[in-house]
C-alpha cells in the first residue's frame, strides 16, 4: 500500500477538500475517492518531488530507523508492531512513507527481507544481506544493530572527510574573494591614474588590467563556462561509466587524500566482510557483497579477482594477498583469523587499525594543507600588489622628483 496526498471536490457541496489516502496506485486512489463522494483534482504520491521522482532518504533517518527497529524486536515486540511503531515516530515524510508501505507488505504476508528488496535505492546489498541471515537465523534484532552500528561509522568517518575539507575551502574562499576586490576595485583605479598621469602602464600591471578588463566584459560568459563545467563533471560522474571510472582512479591517486581513499576502501571492506561472516552469510556471498560496498569501480574490479580463486577453494588470506589497493594487514589478519576459526574478528581488528589511522590522518589534514594554501595565497596576492601597489609608488616617485 502507497500513501497518496491529493486535492478533491465535494460533488455535494462543491468544497475543496485536501488530505491523504492508502491505496496501490494512483488509479486505484482515485476510485476510491469518487467512491467516498469525491471529485479528484490530484493525486500524487507522498514523498514524490520534482519529475516524480520520491525524496531522497537521508542517512541518519535510515540510520534511526534501523536502531529504533532494533530496539523495538528485541525487546519482544512483534515486527509489524515494531514497524508501526516505527512509522508513528518518523518525522521524515519520505522514510515515514517507506515504513508505512515495508508494514503493509509485511502485513500481507511477505518477508521483510522480501518487503525491503523492493526498496533497492533505499537499502543497499550488504543490509538486504544481513536481514536475510537475520531472518534466516533468528537473530533478526542483532543484525539490525549491527546494521545501525556500521551505518553510523561509515556516517561518521564520511563527516570527518568533509568537515577536514572545510577549512580549506572555506580558505580558498578567502583567497578569491580577496583577488576579486583587487582586481574589482584597485587594479582600475590604477589604470585610471596612471591614463591622468599619461604614463605607460608596467607589463604586470597591463596583464593584470586586461585580466580585469575581460571580467568586467565577459562575466556572464565566465559564469556560464563555469555552471557547464561543473554540470558537465557532474553528469560524467554520476551518469557515464567512463566518467565515474575516472573520478574513482582520481581518488586513489590525488596527493594527501589518496592514502586516506585507499585506506577506507580497504576498511570499508574488512569490517563489512567481517559483519556479514558474524550474521553467518557464506564466504563467497560475504566477500562479493563487501567489495560491492567499497564504491570504488577500480578498487572493485581488482577485488572482484579475489572471487574466482576463492570459488576454486582457496582461503580468503591467499585470495586477497597481493591485490593492488589492498593494504597487507587484511589478509595476515585474515590468515590468523582462518587458523583460529575466528576469521571475522580478525577482520575486524584489521578494519580497526585502518579506521583509527584514518582518524589521525583525517585530524591532520586542516594542518597539512594550511602552510600550501598560506604560500599559495601569498604569492597570488603578492603578484596583485606586485602590479597595483608598487606602480603607485613608482609613479608618486616620479612626480615627486
Amino acid at each position: 500500500m502507497k500513501r497518496f496526498n491529493y486535492k478533491a471536490k465535494e460533488k455535494e457541496t462543491g468544497k475543496i477538500v485536501k488530505g491523504n489516502i492508502q491505496a496501490e496506485n494512483e488509479q486505484t486512489a482515485g476510485r476510491l475517492l469518487i467512491e467516498q463522494g469525491y471529485i479528484p483534482q490530484s493525486v500524487v504520491e507522498e514523498g514524490t518531488g520534482l519529475f516524480g521522482m520520491k525524496g531522497h532518504i537521508k542517512a541518519k533517518d535510515r540510520i534511526m530507523f534501523t536502531r529504533q527497529l532494533a530496539t523495538l524486536i528485541g525487546a519482544g515486540l512483534p515486527l509489524a508492531a515494531s514497524l508501526r511503531t516505527v512509522a508513528e515516530q518518523t518525522q521524515a515524510k519520505s522514510m515515514k512513507s517507506v515504513i508505512e508501505e515495508i508494514l503493509a507488505k509485511v502485513e500481507s504476508g511477505k518477508t521483510l527481507f522480501d518487503a525491503f528488496s523492493e526498496y533497492p535505492d533505499v537499502f543497499n546489498g550488504v543490509y538486504l544481506a544481513l536481514i536475510k541471515a537475520g531472518e534466516t537465523s533468528g537473530t533478526l534484532d542483532l543484525a539490525l544493530k549491527r546494521l545501525a552500528d556500521q551505518e553510523e561509522k561509515d556516517a561518521a568517518m564520511l563527516s570527518k572527510i568533509r568537515g577536514a575539507l572545510v577549512y580549506p575551502g572555506i580558505i580558498l574562499v578567502v583567497i578569491i574573494a580577496v583577488l576579486a576586490f583587487m582586481m574589482i576595485m584597485v587594479v582600475p583605479q590604477v589604470k585610471g591614474l596612471y591614463e591622468d598621469m599619461g604614463e605607460e602602464l608596467p607589463g604586470l600591471t597591463q596583464f593584470l588590467v586586461a585580466i580585469s578588463d575581460f571580467f568586467a566584459t565577459f562575466w556572464w560568459l565566465v559564469l556560464a563556462i563555469l555552471a557547464a563545467i561543473i554540470a558537465g563533471l557532474w553528469y560524467a560522474i554520476k551518469k557515464t561509466p567512463t566518467g565515474r571510472k575516472a573520478a574513482d582512479t582520481f581518488k586513489l591517486n590525488v596527493p594527501i587524500f589518496g592514502g586516506l581513499f585507499r585506506k577506507l576502501y580497504v576498511s570499508r571492506f574488512a569490517r563489512t566482510t567481517e559483519m556479514l561472516l558474524a550474521t553467518g552469510v557464506p564466504m563467497l556471498d560475504s566477500v562479493k557483497i563487501s567489495i560491492d560496498a567499497t564504491n570504488n569501480t577500480i578498487v572493485e574490479a581488482e577485488y572482484s579477482k579475489a572471487l574466482e580463486t576463492i570459488k576454486g577453494g582457496k582461503p580468503l588470506s591467499d585470495s586477497i594477498s597481493g591485490l593492488n589497493y589492498m593494504l597487507p594487514l587484511v589478509p595476515q589478519m585474515a590468515s590468523i583469523g582462518e587458523e583460529s576459526g575466528k576469521i571475522d574478528e580478525m577482520l575486524g581488528k584489521a578494519a580497526q587499525v585502518y579506521e583509527n589511522e584514518l582518524d589521525e590522518q583525517i585530524n591532520s589534514i586542516s594542518t597539512m594543507i594550511e602552510p600550501i594554501l598560506m604560500v599559495i595565497m601569498a604569492g597570488l596576492i603578492g603578484v596583485v600588489i606586485g602590479g597595483t601597489l608598487l606602480p603607485i609608488y613608482s609613479l608618486v616617485n616620479s612626480v615627486a622628483t
